[in-house]
C-alpha cells in the first residue's frame, strides 16, 4: 500500500488545540491494511488526513467539521486559492496588537457571511497564527473572542505548503455537517477516524467553546451509538479521546490503547505533561 517513492510533504496549515501530531505514529500503526474510502468527521487541523495523504494511503475521502469557519477556510484553499493569495498580497496583515483587535471586530461583523468567504478565510488563518495559543473560541453569540497572542515573530504564510495543501484537497469532499450525517454512507471495508472534542478531565479543561453549541457527554454517548452501528456494518474504526473513566467505560467492549502526550495549551507549563489519551479500534 505504501509507496515510499511517492511520499509527499504537505504540512498542516493550522495549529489546532488537541491536534494529533503527537499520536500520529500510534494512529498510523493501527490503520487497516486495506480499505475502500476514508471519512474524518472531526477534521480540525487535519493532521492525520495529511499523514495518510503524504504516505500515499488515501486518494479520495470525506472530511467534515461543525466549525463553519474552519470549513470555509478549507473550501477556499481548495477552490479559490488564487483569490485567497491575492487578498494576502493586497493587505498588510502584520503582527500588531491594534491591528489584531481591529480585524477581530471586522471578522465578527462578517462571520458566517458567504459574501465575504475569501476575507473570512484569510482572517481565520491570521487569527490562528496570532491569537493566544492559536485557540479558536466563540461565545454564545458566535463571536470570536480570543485575545492577541503577543508573539515576537509569526510565520503566517508558507506559500508552497498552501499550494500543496490545495492540491491535496482536490479529491477530498468537504462538509460542514454533523458527524452522524458525515458517515451515514460508510459501508463495509471503509475506514472512519473519529477525533471528537475530548471529554474534559475536569471542569476547567473543557473546550466546549469550539462551537457555540459545545460537545457534551450526551454527544459522546451519541457518538458511541454511531461507532457501534458502523462496527456492525464492518466499517474499520479508530477513535481518539481523553483518558477518562467515562470514555473508557463507553468503549469497554472495543480495543483500547493508552498513549502519553504533552499538551501545550495550558497556561501553566507544569500541567502540560503527563497527559494520557486513548485510541479505540473495533478490529
Amino acid at each position: 500500500m505504501l509507496n515510499l517513492n511517492e511520499y509527499r510533504n504537505v504540512k498542516p496549515l493550522l495549529k489546532w488545540a488537541g491536534g494529533k501530531r503527537q499520536i500520529i505514529d500510534e494512529l498510523y500503526k493501527k490503520i487497516p491494511e486495506k480499505f475502500n474510502y476514508y471519512y474524518e468527521p472531526f477534521a480540525g487541523g487535519a493532521s492525520f488526513l495529511i499523514h495518510l495523504y503524504n504516505n500515499n494511503i488515501i486518494h479520495k475521502a470525506t472530511i467534515s467539521d461543525l466549525n463553519s469557519e474552519l470549513i470555509n477556510f478549507y473550501e477556499v484553499i481548495k477552490c479559490s486559492l488564487n483569490d485567497f493569495l491575492d487578498y494576502i498580497k493586497n493587505n498588510n496583515l502584520k503582527n500588531d496588537s491594534d491591528l489584531y483587535y481591529s480585524l477581530r471586530d471586522r471578522y465578527n461583523e462578517i462571520i458566517g457571511n458567504g459574501q465575504y468567504k475569501i476575507e473570512r478565510s484569510v482572517l481565520f488563518l491570521y487569527f490562528n497564527k496570532h491569537a493566544y495559543n492559536g485557540l479558536w473560541r466563540v461565545n454564545s453569540s458566535n463571536k470570536f473572542n480570543v485575545p492577541f497572542g503577543k508573539y515576537k515573530t509569526v510565520n503566517m504564510f508558507d506559500y508552497d505548503n498552501i499550494h500543496d495543501f490545495s492540491i491535496m484537497l482536490k479529491n477530498i469532499e468537504i462538509l460542514n455537517s454533523d458527524f452522524e450525517l458525515t458517515v451515514k454512507n460508510a459501508g463495509e471495508g471503509d475506514f472512519v477516524y473519529f477525533d471528537p472534542p475530548y471529554q474534559p478531565l475536569n471542569k476547567t479543561s473543557s473546550f466546549t467553546g469550539y462551537t457555540k453549541n459545545g460537545f457534551d457527554y450526551n454527544e459522546q454517548k451519541r457518538l458511541l451509538n454511531v461507532f457501534k452501528s458502523l462496527a456492525d456494518k464492518n466499517v474499520y474504526l479508530i477513535l481518539s479521546n481523553s483518558y477518562s473513566n467515562d470514555i473508557i467505560d463507553l468503549y469497554k467492549e472495543f480495543n483500547i490503547t493508552i498513549v502519553n502526550v504533552n499538551r501545550f495549551i495550558n497556561s501553566n507549563p507544569s500541567k502540560r505533561t503527563g497527559i494520557k489519551e486513548i485510541i479505540v479500534t473495533n478490529y
